[in-house]
């Protein structure tokens, strides 16, 4: 079975320690973790890593696209390697969660983030999601701006720990299937 993980951001170096960008982050954390190829190679309208993930074959994918557009280069690769949406793991941030917060979810709406807005009208809602908490601006509207901020130096400890989570809720999908790790990685803490 062929799993695809998908990172979501927005590709250029100043965009690469953002909130927005937390997605590629954990990605680049997950290929480390398992000792993948040493670089992605340029493939699906994005940057893409085959590697083997709690014996399983996964395919990690960074869409370069530009965050509302990301649904062409999940959709090429999905198609490529003939992953239905069931075996789709995409990792993005949330406004609607606390900082640090993690929830796994299967299926649903995009909750007005553009990415997964493009992933739905592209394949569908029935994929995985990874969803990781950045917070909310301190002042209401300026949500744009406070995505595509970067993490504070302070929050540098909070923000590895929740990439560290992030990984092994992967590794949970992959093992134990998404309504288990809901169940895990979804409890209040």
């Amino acid at each position: 079975m062929m799993w695809l993980i998908v990172g979501l951001g927005n590709p250029g170096e100043e965009y690469a320690a953002t909130r927005h960008n937390v997605g590629f982050m954990v990605l680049d954390s997950l290929q480390k973790h398992f000792k993948g190829p040493a670089d992605f190679e340029k493939r699906f309208h994005g940057f893409c890593s085959k590697t083997s993930l709690v014996n399983q074959d996964a395919i990690l994918l960074k869409p370069q696209t530009f965050m509302n557009r990301s649904g062409a280069s999940v959709q090429a690769a999905a198609s490529f390697y003939k992953i239905p949406p069931e075996q789709i793991i995409v990792i993005h941030d949330d406004l609607d969660l606390p900082f640090g917060q993690l929830r796994v979810k299967v299926g649903g709406g995009a909750g007005g983030h553009n990415g997964l807005k493009d992933i739905i009208r592209c394949l569908g809602g029935n994929f995985i999601r990874i969803r990781m908490g950045i917070g909310k601006p301190a002042i209401k509207g300026n949500e744009a701006d406070y995505v595509l901020s970067r993490y504070r130096k302070e929050e540098s400890a909070v923000l590895d720990e929740q990439i560290q989570s992030a990984i092994n809720a992967g590794e949970a999908i992959l093992n134990k299937g998404a309504v288990t790790s809901q169940m895990e990685f979804n409890r209040s803490k």
